[in-house]
């Protein structure tokens, strides 16, 4: 294998916390098809949806006025409980009372000591034919050692963002938190980050615009079939910019629609998603809900509508000895970050 004289791993991102409007579109599934940049995904969505097809509709969602792709995409369940920790996550389902709220709002504080970014957008008015499934998926760890800052450098053709991570001073011993998955040129390589308990962080340069399911199934491919150094060398360079951002979403696809064969109607499906990392570690926090009305058969609906208001990478977020990922995010655009 021919040696390379530096490894320099520059997964540009940043964010900005501030106004909330980071401009990152959140998917419903891995293998959601979307032409924007910058684009993130987690489980949370896909377990609420779980929950609606197993325990209100007990078969595939389809839609009396047509069934988008997304339906059958979320209707496929490629990620499921199964694929995270019991103690990652928070969900509950069930008819709207006056205490909805106050229960989930005590469950998650209880478990998590977190509050919600999204109930406050519910209509939770009680009613005996309306209902909610709500999940919160939380993950909050530490690499297996803290990366250096590396502080800010070029980004792109003009702009800069903070970094961390290992260069030519830092501790050799940082080395030992890094795998090499793969290294074929100075534009396709993706490496994994250890951590102080069961995650794994997978960074992956490419500029692929992919679903994320053929992205993370490309990296493992590549994977598979690289024999060449899998461990940081003393000459290699590891950098990464520090990521922060909050953004959320209103599946106005999924919205005011009557599921076919039976007399249920989604009012409302919403899901945030709030991420930082940085040369310590990674925090993530994200939230979905779906409210529903149970109607009697032929009777009118009337259902309320809400008016609210230089290189591409992406991260894959995965415990160990788990078939799927729970977090993919893809960044293009810097200034949506930092």
């Amino acid at each position: 294998m021919k040696k390379f004289t530096s490894f320099i791993i520059a997964f540009l991102i940043s964010a900005n916390l501030a106004g909330f409007a980071a401009g990152v579109a959140i998917l419903p599934t891995m293998m959601t098809n979307s032409p924007a940049q910058d684009k993130v995904w987690v489980g949370t969505f896909q377990l609420v949806w779980n929950d609606f097809m197993d325990k209100f509709v007990h078969n595939y969602v389809r839609f009396r006025e047509g069934t988008p792709e997304v339906v059958w995409e979320l209707n496929a369940k490629t990620f499921s409980t199964n694929d995270i920790s019991s103690d990652c996550y928070y969900k509950t389902a069930g008819k709207i009372t006056k205490k909805t709220k106050k229960q989930i709002t005590q469950a998650i504080k209880k478990k998590f000591k977190e509050t919600s970014d999204i109930l406050d957008k519910l209509d939770l008015t009680p009613g005996p034919n309306r209902f909610i499934i709500y999940a919160m998926l939380k993950k909050d760890f530490e690499f297996l050692n803290a990366f250096d800052k590396l502080g800010k450098s070029k980004f792109g053709e003009k702009q800069t963002a903070e970094y961390f991570g290992i260069d030519k001073d830092s501790d050799k011993e940082l080395a030992k938190g890094v795998n090499v998955l793969f290294y074929n040129n100075r534009t396709d390589y993706a490496v994994m980050l250890k951590t102080k308990n069961n995650d794994e962080v997978y960074l992956y340069k490419t500029s692929a615009n992919k679903p994320f399911k053929q992205i993370y199934d490309d990296m493992n491919k590549k994977t598979t079939a690289y024999n060449g150094i899998k461990s940081l060398r003393k000459i290699d360079e590891l950098k990464i910019p520090n990521i922060k951002f909050f953004e959320e979403k209103e599946f106005t696809e999924l919205q005011d629609k009557r599921v076919l064969g039976t007399n249920l109607i989604i009012n409302q499906a919403i899901e945030s998603v709030k991420f930082e990392m940085n040369h310590k570690g990674v925090k993530l926090k994200s939230e979905a809900a779906m409210t529903f009305l149970a109607t009697s058969a032929g009777a009118p609906v009337e259902t309320p509508r809400y008016y609210y208001f230089d290189d591409t990478f992406v991260i894959f977020l995965k415990e160990k000895a788990k078939n799927n990922p729970y977090f993919a995010l893809r960044v293009n655009d810097i200034t949506k970050f930092q």
